[in-house]
């Protein structure tokens, strides 16, 4: 009977009922009473930091008050002319370093209003009802193409349509949604919350979804603009760093952002084989939910190994926090150096590090733990540049999103900043504002 005791890589270490309880929702929504409770903790604050942090500029207090009123979907409204992705930014925004860390109940109490959850309660409440908040202005004889539909080609599509224009997105996977579909943690978001978001979000009309379509293989930037008045490129970063170390060629290693896909399509993830033994190389959010995730299916040891120390690891201190206390061991200040097995990995070999003079550097002190299953998540990288003009590995643009070459456009990861759901849904709202407004002299 296989069990978390079971040695390798295999498949159904828990029984269904233990995984459909660990993948349960990580934050339950409010019930009616609950939210009015929470919001009732609101100050309602005049030019409220809150608003500040927020990378898509929701006026919290307002929709909290709405909520307060007994007006959800009011509040709901509020929230979708700033984020119309903001029933997603609801789960899964690090709002513990964005509006509720400014939130000044924080600031006295050490305990903020809880405004991730509100803004769920608000959205889900809207999107339960029939039919769409907006609509969709006429039709202005405009076309634009966006590749990618991931947040931010979701958010410029959907800004772009409510204005009149036709939007026609082109998708390289099977399935729209890019990182909200394949790069989040299960938990975050359960239910098929992404697809139906989607299926929501396209219902304000005059957007087309391609699948299959991959730029730079079956499509190329030069045909898009021949085809549309504008582009926007929403193309997020294809690519994955790899380390190119002894034994990294062994089965069971492989890449966190493949992990979390294959385990965010699973329709049964009692079927996903997973390691007694896993390491997780990085300190971001994707080496945080791919660890968790590796205990929540059953492994027995999880250890996330990271070459710097806690306080520079991207992944924030509540989702640290997460880790550890799903039972994630938390390495810190260790770098690998090599992976050891007969044909699949058995050890992993890791080297202290030690800063100073403001570089890292390796100590010469090893130690080897035992693996089956190594995880990188060290980064990912820009697949396709289009001829563009780069900075720092991605698309350069200045303004809302204008590339070197004009009538295109770009957001969201493959452009500079930081690689939040949240600043991406804003960088493709801003940039389909300054689509509009070009198309419009």
């Amino acid at each position: 009977m296989t069990n978390s005791h079971t040695p390798g890589l295999v498949a159904g270490r828990l029984d269904a009922e233990e995984i459909a309880s660990n993948f349960a929702d990580l934050h339950p929504a409010y019930d009616p009473h609950e939210a009015a409770v929470a919001a009732d903790r609101c100050y309602f604050c005049h030019d409220a930091p809150c608003v500040t942090a927020c990378p898509t500029d929701i006026d919290i207090p307002l929709f909290i008050r709405q909520i307060a009123t007994a007006q959800p979907e009011a509040a709901a409204q509020t929230i979708f002319e700033q984020n119309i992705l903001g029933g997603m930014c609801a789960r899964v925004c690090p709002t513990e370093t964005l509006c509720e860390e400014a939130c000044v109940r924080e600031a006295a109490e050490g305990k903020p209003v809880e405004i991730g959850r509100l803004q769920r309660f608000a959205t889900d409440s809207a999107m339960a009802r029939q039919g769409h908040p907006f609509l969709r202005a006429a039709s202005t004889g405009k076309s634009i193409g966006v590749v990618g539909s991931g947040p931010a080609g979701l958010a410029c599509a959907h800004r772009l349509a409510m204005k009149g224009h036709d939007v026609t997105i082109y998708e390289a996977r099977d399935r729209a949604g890019g990182l909200n579909e394949y790069g989040l943690a299960a938990y975050k978001t359960t239910g098929n919350f992404a697809a139906r978001e989607i299926d929501w979000l396209l219902g304000i009309g005059g957007i087309t979804v391609v699948n299959g379509q991959v730029l730079g293989d079956n499509i190329d930037l030069a045909t898009l603009q021949a085809d549309h008045d504008a582009v926007f490129l929403g193309i997020g970063l294809g690519g994955v760093n790899l380390l190119d170390l002894p034994g990294f060629d062994l089965a069971g290693v492989r890449n966190a952002v493949d992990f979390i896909a294959e385990l965010r399509q699973a329709e049964d993830k009692g079927t996903l084989a997973v390691g007694r033994n896993i390491v997780v190389i990085g300190g971001g959010m994707t080496a945080i939910d791919a660890a968790v995730q590796s205990r929540l299916l059953g492994a027995q040891s999880v250890t996330l190994a990271y070459r710097r120390d806690r306080a520079a690891m991207g992944a924030s201190g509540f989702e640290q926090d997460l880790a550890a206390t799903h039972g994630v061991r938390l390495m810190t200040n260790v770098t690998p150096v090599a992976v050891h097995g007969d044909g699949a990995v058995q050890e992993i070999e890791l080297e202290y590090t030690q800063a100073g003079n403001g570089t890292l550097h390796a100590t010469g002190e090893r130690i080897r733990l035992p693996a089956d299953q190594v995880l990188l998540a060290i980064g990912q990288t820009l697949a396709e540049d289009a001829g563009l003009a780069t900075e720092r590995g991605k698309l350069a643009v200045s303004g809302a999103g204008r590339t070197s070459l004009a009538n295109v456009w770009a957001g969201g990861d493959c452009t500079p900043g930081e690689d939040l759901t949240v600043v991406a849904v804003a960088e493709g709202r801003d940039a389909a504002e300054d689509i509009h407004a070009a198309l419009s002299e």
